[in-house]
């Protein structure tokens, strides 16, 4: 393991409410969190690690270590607030981001209306060239066509170029000769044999187009952090796949941040569940506008078939679902006057009303404010009061125009809102053969607590185990992350076809990417011999048109038998006696960084008592019942609190449930179970 000479590490996680700052320093953790500031989400995470180093006395950047993950690439692509950027293709070939696939969502609907293309048809220009499936160039690119075409882009005040040509993937010449051309327009240039050297048109021009479209608004967010003065010039990008690279390498990687939030969370939620003894577990990461979750079946579950916002993103992260409801959710009513909640979400401003804002609209967070599951005087340990009166005049207001009573009324957005995140968990488990019964549930983000045993008893999970500082576990996931770099190559060789020379031909091409790995190994300080290298196969049968990946560990791996082994238990049928394919190469080039140490506590001989701060009513399934608050804080190891029970802690609520029990393990991890 590669030793971290930093003796501070600081995970920033800035999302839709929150910005979270963990720091772990001298084998201890500090937390904070301040609200975020959508306009520019820099000036929060400046403002919240400038007050985590200030509180601790810390007054210079030397030996602070910072991986900072974001949703800033996200909301471009979510709410098309990115780049003006123009795509140059094959002539021929400029409406395939126009046409898509032939798979449609809703089929049925005859009003469906689908989502206009990053780039208007005007923005999209053809360019005479032709590159084989071979590699051979069947047609050269002619001066005077790049003459022609740097003079349409120069008239178009553009702020990005993607350069997406056939076939680039098995020869990228002419790409090559394209953008050398262009760089004399001085704009930022992604290319696809370097974004996505992947067949499948479709798919790889999209996550190019989608590079571009978000590149601009990185920069601009990061260079804001680097040219301030209160925050180091050099730090790290958290990734979606679970790594970080230096923001020295980021050029060609702003699409592979799409979910470096959400990522850390899962990241850190595996390794917290692993050390307590739990390894096939459901992360739930709920926030303020919106609930992630991902299956780690005794690992972290990864893809690279993800779609945000209606745009195929072909980059492997880890396979996270995500659905619209948060505790910032809004409450509405349909043209059918039917109670809906989400997607829509009140965000950091102006926030629930319980924020005490200017929002009026009611949210998740109001509705569990009202039924007396947060304590209005300890939110965020006290640091910051809610709005209960404000909230109460809302529910009344809301709870005349849809007809039912208060209580109902925010009964009923609770349950909805489950609803929407018991079927995000249906998705990535029940619908591919799992048993939610099988798995634990880690529940995480700032809402998550207030809503997981809930989810936990509907759908059959036996145990709820809620880490410290759940409300910051993304931030804090993002001090596990090792430095790591993917890299592909589409290869399609047949096995059959290449008999006894198939090892050969993988190693050759693994080499390629080897080279590519060291030298961006090296860029980031790096030798390759401090690098671990993860080679896999995508695979298939002949004909099909979906692949599994396989781990290649050298040419004694038998993949083929690997890859029937693997296609059982996915589809539940193999075909020993068909052709298999190899389509793409991976590698993942990892330098192992120190990870903070879980500390352990031994089991106390008291009970929880002193832990208690108060004892109000709160309301259950149809009644208030008097519920004990505990400060988390002052929980020991061994201590049990039967539910009802509401425990509070600076960055998160737990509730649970009459029929509930938690225990505090070694850990401090809330373990949650159903009483008997």
């Amino acid at each position: 393991m590669l030793k971290d000479k930093k003796i501070r590490k600081i995970g920033v996680d800035t999302g839709g409410t929150f910005t979270d700052i963990v720091m772990s320093m001298d084998g201890s953790l500090f937390t904070h969190k301040v609200l975020s500031t959508p306009q520019n989400p820099a000036h929060a995470v400046i403002k919240g690690v400038s007050e985590i180093l200030e509180r601790y006395d810390i007054n210079s950047f030397e030996n602070v270590d910072i991986v900072h993950g974001s949703t800033v690439a996200t909301n471009a692509l979510l709410e098309r607030r990115g780049a003006r950027i123009a795509v140059i293709t094959t002539k021929g070939f400029e409406d395939v981001l126009e046409i898509g696939r032939q798979a449609r969502q809703n089929l049925y609907d005859i009003f469906v209306e689908r989502p206009d293309p990053l780039i208007p048809a005007e923005r999209r220009f053809g360019i005479r060239e032709r590159t084989l499936h071979t590699g051979e160039i069947h047609t050269e690119i002619s001066t005077n066509d790049l003459k022609l075409l740097i003079d349409q882009l120069a008239i178009l005040n553009l702020d990005a170029i993607a350069i997406c040509l056939l076939f680039s993937y098995v020869n990228p010449k002419n790409e090559q000769v394209v953008s050398e051309h262009l760089s004399s327009l001085n704009i930022p240039i992604s290319c696809s044999h370097e974004i996505l050297p992947e067949y499948r048109e479709y798919a790889r021009f999209s996550t190019t187009v989608a590079n571009a479209y978000i590149r601009p608004t990185l920069e601009k967010h990061l260079s804001t952090l680097t040219e301030s003065e209160s925050f180091p010039e050099s730090f790290r990008l958290m990734l979606s796949n679970g790594g970080c690279i230096s923001t020295n390498n980021f050029e060609a990687a702003g699409i592979r941040t799409v979910l470096s939030g959400p990522a850390g969370g899962v990241i850190g939620a595996y390794h917290i569940a692993k050390t307590a003894g739990y390894e096939k577990i459901i992360t739930f990461d709920m926030g303020g506008t919106s609930t992630d979750v991902s299956l780690c079946d005794e690992g972290i579950s990864m893809t690279t078939e993800s779609t945000i916002s209606g745009l195929p993103i072909k980059v492997p992260l880890i396979d996270i679902h995500t659905v619209g409801a948060g505790g910032g959710s809004i409450a509405t009513v349909d043209t059918g006057g039917a109670l809906r909640v989400g997607p829509e979400s009140a965000g950091a401003d102006p926030g629930p009303i319980c924020y005490g804002n200017n929002g009026e609209e009611i949210t998740v967070t109001d509705a569990n404010l009202f039924l007396g599951r947060i304590l209005p005087t300890q939110f965020l340990g006290g640091q910051m009061s809610l709005a209960a009166e404000k909230t109460r005049h809302y529910i009344e207001k809301f709870s005349e125009k849809i007809g039912l009573s208060n209580l109902d009324t925010a009964d009923g957005i609770l349950k909805i809102a489950n609803s929407a995140m018991e079927r995000a968990i249906k998705v990535i488990s029940v619908e591919r053969g799992f048993d939610t019964r099988d798995f634990t549930l880690v529940s995480f983000g700032g809402a998550g607590g207030l809503h997981a045993a809930f989810l936990a008893e509907n759908l059959g999970i036996p145990t709820v185990l809620i880490p410290p500082h759940g409300g910051l576990l993304s931030a804090y996931g993002m001090l596990y992350a090792d430095i790591m770099k993917d890299y592909s190559q589409t290869v399609l060789l047949k096995t059959e076809d290449s008999g006894t020379n198939i090892h050969r031909l993988l190693d050759n091409g693994f080499k390629a990417l080897l080279s590519r790995a060291e030298v961006d190994m090296q860029s980031e300080g790096y030798s390759f011999s401090q690098i671990k290298i993860e080679r896999s196969l995508d695979m298939r049968y002949d004909g099909q048109s979906y692949e599994l990946n396989i781990p290649y560990l050298d040419e004694e791996t038998d993949f083929v038998s690997i890859f029937h082994t693997m296609h059982t238990r996915r589809f539940s049928y193999a075909r020993p006696d068909a052709t298999v394919e190899v389509v793409n190469l991976r590698i993942n080039a990892i330098v192992e960084t120190d990870k903070p140490e879980p500390n352990t506590e031994s089991v106390s001989d008291t009970d929880p008592t002193n832990a208690r701060i108060s004892q109000i009513p709160v309301y259950f399934e149809g009644e208030y019942i008097p519920t004990n608050f505990y400060q988390r804080e002052l929980l020991l190891t061994g201590h049990r609190i039967e539910g009802p029970a509401i425990i509070t802690e600076f960055s998160a609520t737990t509730v649970i449930p009459p029929n509930f029990v938690a225990d505090v393990d070694v850990y401090g991890n809330l373990i949650l179970k159903q009483m008997s």
